[in-house]
């Protein structure tokens, strides 16, 4: 099983794909969402100028944020600076539609829209707003098409397993019948003799572990919140700060990567068993990873601290 690491999209970014590379993951994925972290391209650039080997992926892109011709310009971009390394992975956006106060995207349009960048890769003409495109990038403008970009799909549930069957390279999500799948997942090594429960383990593994009262919230709203520990009290804590109508700007705030006060209240409640150990616990949690069908795990490192987490999760990972 292939050991990936994924990141956000920010200052530092280049520097810890750099890291990562040279402590021997097999690709680092980069998130998307626009209005949480800058714009995932540039980074993806500055990452492929500096880096030789490590493979570059998205975890994921956002259709409903650019439109297909400037999604294929983008990837074309990223095929050519990293010379072949790349892969685009797409999902409907459901943070960061949320966040902008919209819905996520249906199957139907993502399929639509995977569609048509694939066309456009080709070389072929598409449809997009009702009207035929096609890449018209003259030689040495990018690279010659078709573009050689794998392509995967988060999704999950039948209906997403079956779509991705028919148009995707790849999944993130449930083990796949007969694609390659990738798994997310949240952890952090222990310092000998630490506590499973140390203020250190809690800010390291807080930012993905709150994300259960984030998601129940923005999904099934205060009923669904208030049946979570502590669920109440964080959403009274969030809805003093703003009215009804602008709640969705609060729900994500910090997603991944960082711990608002009410975040903070709820480290009381979060799981820290789960891949939150030594180096032999890990490793017996990816072998159970990789018995369940999942070709790649992406390890999602958060805290003060990345490049500490990224280099005792590759120890682990890496030694038997």
């Amino acid at each position: 099983m292939e050991v990936s690491c994924g990141l956000p999209p920010g200052p530092d970014f280049a520097d810890l794909a750099v890291l990562a590379e040279r402590l021997g993951y097999r690709r680092v994925w980069i998130y998307d969402s626009a209005p949480l972290w800058e714009d995932p391209f540039v980074h993806l650039a500055l990452a492929a100028e500096r880096t030789t080997r490590i493979g570059l992926g998205t975890a994921v892109l956002v259709p409903a944020e650019r439109s297909v011709m400037a999604m294929a310009a983008a990837v074309a971009a990223i095929a050519r600076i990293s010379d072949g390394r790349f892969r685009a992975c797409f999902g409907t956006g459901f943070t960061s539609r949320i966040a902008a106060g919209q819905r996520p995207m249906k199957l139907a349009a993502l399929a639509d829209y995977v569609t048509a960048l694939r066309q456009l890769l080709a070389g072929r003409t598409a449809v997009a707003d009702g009207q035929p495109v096609r890449m018209l990038h003259g030689p040495g403008l990018a690279g010659p098409r078709p573009l050689d970009v794998p392509i995967w799909l988060s999704v999950f549930g039948p209906k997403g397993a079956g779509l991705a069957t028919e148009i995707a390279d790849g999944v993130v999500g449930a083990p796949h019948p007969t694609l390659p799948t990738a798994t997310i997942m949240s952890g952090t090594v222990l310092d000998p003799g630490e506590d499973p429960r140390s203020d250190r383990v809690l800010e390291a593994v807080g930012p993905w572990r709150v994300v259960d009262w984030h998601n129940a919230y923005a999904q099934g709203g205060a009923a669904a919140v208030d049946a979570l520990p502590g669920g109440s009290a964080w959403r009274d804590a969030l809805e003093a700060l703003a009215p009804d109508g602008e709640r969705h700007l609060l729900t994500f705030e910090g997603h991944v990567t960082h711990l608002p006060d009410r975040d903070r209240a709820l480290l009381e409640h979060i799981d820290t068993r789960t891949f939150v150990g030594d180096p032999e616990r890990i490793r017996r949690g990816l072998a159970r990873l990789a018995g369940f069908g999942f070709r790649e795990v992406v390890y999602t490192p958060a805290g003060p601290d990345i490049p500490r987490e990224l280099t005792a999760f590759a120890g682990a990972a890496h030694n038997s």
